[in-house]
């Protein structure tokens, strides 16, 4: 049985999201596929993660025991390193990531849990998990050197040691006359598709 940790990351009103509409069908398809896995959603609006505080180091910084795993402020590593399979749905802003997202990733990345200091530099410690980002753009950036975003998720995941990343991005939605209904609904089609292999 695996744990798949669905990290949702939009403003926008129930239902308005397009990144969540192709993410949350990839969930359904894994569901029926997967059924005895457990599925842990984690909606960072709700959650209302804040940034980070500078009476938040210490405890970054401090020891990784059983106490530690109390810790509010290293409780999201801690789940993080706990999931095997992570599906990440966020669109591209400003050519990059949400920053409510990026304030998640600053709890996540934690030495002793998520990754650890050698004499050989740093190493990931989440080693054989996969990812998914699932990204909704308004243009097309798939291959454009400013895409920031999807970028900068790989980069940090492979850092974590999680190799085995996709991404399913729907684009060209805001350019005048894309026929959006249409885009979102062959990006469920691609999420569908690559949720039987996850």
């Amino acid at each position: 049985m695996s744990k798949v940790l669905y990290i949702k990351a939009n403003i926008k009103a129930e239902g308005e999201s397009r990144s969540f509409k192709v993410a949350d069908a990839f969930i359904e398809e894994y569901k029926k596929n997967n059924p005895n896995d457990e599925i842990v959603t984690l909606d960072l609006y709700k959650e209302n993660i804040d940034f980070l505080r500078p009476e938040d180091l210490g405890k970054l910084f401090g020891p990784k025991d059983e106490n530690s795993k109390n810790n509010p402020i290293l409780k999201y590593a801690y789940e993080f390193a706990e999931a095997d399979k992570y599906v990440i749905a966020a669109p591209m802003w400003n050519l990059s990531i949400p920053a409510i997202l990026k304030a998640y990733i600053d709890y996540v990345s934690v030495s002793g849990i998520t990754f650890k200091y050698t004499a050989e530099g740093p190493v990931g410690l989440l080693n054989g998990k996969k990812a998914v980002h699932i990204v909704a753009r308004g243009g097309e950036y798939g291959d454009a050197p400013y895409e920031m975003g999807d970028k900068y998720l790989r980069t940090i995941l492979a850092f974590f040691g999680i190799q085995d990343i996709d991404t399913i991005a729907i684009e060209n939605l805001d350019i005048m006359g894309a026929d959006v209904e249409g885009k979102v609904k062959e990006g469920i089609e691609k999420a569908t598709n690559a949720a039987k292999r996850f």
